[in-house]
């Protein structure tokens, strides 16, 4: 393990006294300023819980006694740290990753967004064993791109103790961009409950953590705002259904601590720059169940990567980072000053947050955090115009009308086997059009909405439709076929699903066919945001950029939102297919896909 020294010195943290000091040296966040490393290009990196620099690291795990914003705490830790430390490799390289279990229950790791062999993606019972107490096992894959990723457990809810970190695979040639130095920020929550019992709790009572339910003012300023009648019909429709409109996060700032970098917004995490300097921001949300909507105030960002791709660069003032996700941004601060990194909750019910400064021990003004939003007919999607009074405590993978528990894994392009000669020459063209229009937008789709609570008029936010790859990607062909897949659940029993069926109630796989290309059609039929995660192959958003597409690991779908994207079958294998929202993984919305 190599690690370059920063230039300036720190006093040991407090984390670090209660610990009694890492054996590895990492974990450490002093005097409130990030150690710096050196990158392999030569620029400043930062991020406070360490890193090691492969092609060969060792990581060792267990449970650790902790302090957690002032608290003790015992999460899982990674090289003494928790959350982990970085990973670095390069592009080119053969990594080999030792990992050694050294708590009383079985784990693993989850390298997101790798393209590697099954037998090195880190899932138990899909690809591998686990990792068995008192075992190391060994990852062996090439390494064949670069870009901004995580790592994570993929066993039970150890993702919620702690257990992940960022992986940074630097690129084997110079970049499409410039910049001076850079900084990791990892985004994760906090609770100091048992995952166990934050999981039974939202089985047991709908909207449990939901600390924000509408109050009667709430109601007499919708009266003034919408009239009488409007809001009494859509307070009798949330109330039909038994959900709130409120229910925009299951868990919230009520038990969790949204962390960055592993520390709380009292500690304040620091990053340094120089007046002028750009600055890359890595940013990864590592959380298990909390999207954040970034923003640097007096800062403007420029996005020039997304899922660990390239793309063109745009600027915005503020961006949705779903579960999962990464964006790198850069920015270039001209004044000698603080700037403060907000990351608010998508609920609103807490933040977490950073500083970017000149020098140590700066500070800037703290954001307000604005009001919880109402969910409106935007969410019900195809659902509007229905009865709503049949739908009380229904599966919401019901709710369009349809039974898709028959759907899984139905096959809508059989267009390209049948015999057209029997279908009129318009419908015979229309069909091919179809299958053939890649990269298109989907009817349906709202890649120019940026989601609830987020105001597009009075700052520049970034979309989907925003995001156009660097460049084209090597396979440009156009679909084969098509699979539709619906997202459904119910929110009363907390139950989620694919066309609505758990995990624990399919039969088998879905079947993708050897280097085929296939377009992935995504319905939420719910009410909530899925974060939807492709194990071993990219996702193409066909989010109307033709041939300039961006990939993405990671799709966010909104509520009552049609996504599409195209997929090269190229990776041989088992792979898992799931929402990547913790507790949706294991009350069901997951799957299996084949390829063969």
């Amino acid at each position: 393990m190599a690690m370059a020294s920063g230039t300036s010195d720190f006093s040991v943290s407090r984390r670090q006294l209660l610990k009694g000091g890492s054996a590895l040296g990492l974990g450490t966040m002093v005097s409130g300023v990030a150690p710096a490393w050196a990158n392999p290009w030569g620029r400043t990196s930062t991020y406070s819980q360490g890193v090691v620099h492969g092609p060969e690291v060792s990581l060792v795990i267990r449970r650790e006694d902790f302090d957690i914003d002032g608290q003790f705490a015992r999460p899982i830790t990674i090289n003494g740290s928790s959350p982990g430390p970085m990973v670095r490799l390069k592009e080119g390289q053969d990594a080999v990753i030792k990992v050694t279990n050294l708590m009383d229950e079985p784990t693993s790791i989850h390298w997101h967004g790798i393209i590697l062999p099954p037998e090195m993606d880190g899932v138990p019972g899909i690809s591998f064993a686990g990792i068995a107490p008192g075992e190391t096992f060994t990852y062996r894959f090439p390494v064949t791109q670069s870009g901004t990723y995580w790592y994570h457990s993929h066993s039970g809810l150890q993702e919620q103790e702690g257990h992940a970190g960022p992986l940074i695979i630097d690129s084997a040639t110079p970049e499409a961009f410039t910049y001076d130095r850079e900084h990791v920020l990892l985004l994760t929550d906090w609770t100091f409950e048992d995952p166990k019992t934050v999981f039974r709790n939202l089985k047991t009572m709908e909207g449990y953590y939901n600390f924000q339910e509408r109050t009667v003012a709430d109601f007499f300023a919708d009266v003034r705002r919408r009239g009488l009648v409007d809001t009494i019909e859509a307070r009798s429709m949330w109330a039909e259904m038994r959900m709130s409109s409120r229910d925009i996060a299951d868990v919230t700032g009520s038990t969790y601590t949204y962390l960055l970098n592993g520390h709380s917004p009292e500690e304040n995490w620091s990053a340094l720059f120089k007046r002028g300097e750009t600055v890359r921001l890595r940013v990864v949300n590592g959380s298990a169940m909390s999207y954040f909507d970034l923003r640097i105030p007096g800062l403007k960002m420029t996005v020039v990567a997304a899922d660990g791709q390239p793309v063109q660069p745009v600027e915005v003032d503020e961006f949705r980072i779903a579960v999962a996700e990464a964006y790198d941004v850069l920015v270039t601060p001209e004044d000698d000053k603080a700037y403060t990194i907000f990351a608010e909750a998508m609920d609103r019910s807490g933040y977490a947050r950073a500083t970017l400064a000149p020098r140590p021990g700066m500070e800037a003004p703290v954001p307000e955090r604005r009001q919880i939003a109402d969910r409106g007919m935007e969410a019900m999607g195809a659902h509007a115009g229905m009865d709503h009074s049949q739908m009380a405590g229904m599966d919401h993978s019901q709710m369009a009308g349809m039974d898709h528990s028959q759907m899984a894994g139905m096959d809508h392009s059989k267009m390209a086997g049948m015999d057209h000669s029997k279908m009129t020459a318009m419908q015979a063209d229309a069909a091919t059009n179809h299958m053939l229009m890649a990269g298109a937008i989907q009817q349906g789709a709202r890649y120019d909405q940026a989601g609830i609570g987020l105001d597009q008029s009075l700052r520049r936010v970034l979309v989907y439709q925003d995001l156009k790859a660097h460049a084209p990607w090597p396979d440009r062909r156009g679909p084969t076929r098509e699979m539709e897949l619906h997202l459904t659940g119910n929110m009363e029993r907390y139950m989620w699903s694919f066309d609505g069926k758990k995990f624990s109630e399919v039969n088998g796989p879905i079947h993708f066919k050897k280097d085929e290309r296939l377009r992935l059609i995504l319905i939420n039929d719910t009410m909530m945001e899925h974060p939807i995660h492709l194990h071993g192959m990219w996702m193409e958003l066909e989010n109307g950029q033709g041939d300039l597409i961006p990939r993405k690991h990671t799709l966010n779908v909104k509520p009552g939102d049609r996504v599409s994207a195209l997929i090269t079958a190229d990776a041989e294998g088992s792979w898992a297919f799931h929402c990547h929202l913790l507790y949706h993984m294991d009350a069901g919305m997951f799957r299996v896909v084949k390829v063969s």
